[in-house]
Order: C-alpha cells, then sequence, then structure tokens
C-alpha cells in the first residue's frame, strides 16, 4: 500500500461519514441532534479539505520527482 492509496481510502471513507451526518441530519426532528450532524458534517468537510490538499501535495512531488529522475543523464 502507498501513501496515496491510503489517503484515498480515508478521503472515501469520509466522504461516506459525511454523507451518512447529512441524511441523518435531515431524516430527524431533533433540532438539538440535527444540530450536532450539521457540525460533524462541518467538522468532516475540514477534515476532506486536508486530506485531499495532503494528496494533492504528495500527487504533485511525485511528479516532480519523476520529472527530475527523467532528466538525469544515465552514467
Amino acid at each position: 500500500m502507498t501513501v496515496q492509496s491510503d489517503l484515498k481510502k480515508a478521503i472515501a471513507s469520509a466522504e461516506a461519514a459525511k454523507g451518512t451526518y447529512s441524511m441523518s441530519a435531515e431524516s430527524t426532528e431533533d433540532q438539538t441532534a440535527k444540530q450536532k450532524y450539521e457540525e460533524m458534517k462541518v467538522d468532516m468537510d475540514k477534515h476532506l479539505m486536508y486530506l485531499n490538499n495532503r494528496l494533492n501535495y504528495l500527487n504533485s512531488s511525485n511528479s516532480l520527482n519523476q520529472q527530475q529522475q527523467n532528466q538525469q543523464p544515465l552514467e
């Protein structure tokens, strides 16, 4: 497993959790519970932003490393 594949799995899980929180907020009439689900959904957005930024950084770093390796002359 690579770090990128682990991050992709974490992103998928976080998106699924966010969807669950959203559905739970919609399906309850308890205002306290609804508010908590909405807060959890906002928290998950923050997690997703971090995970996606980290994945993008790793992908761009790997691209730069591969480009540098391809430009090095063979000895």
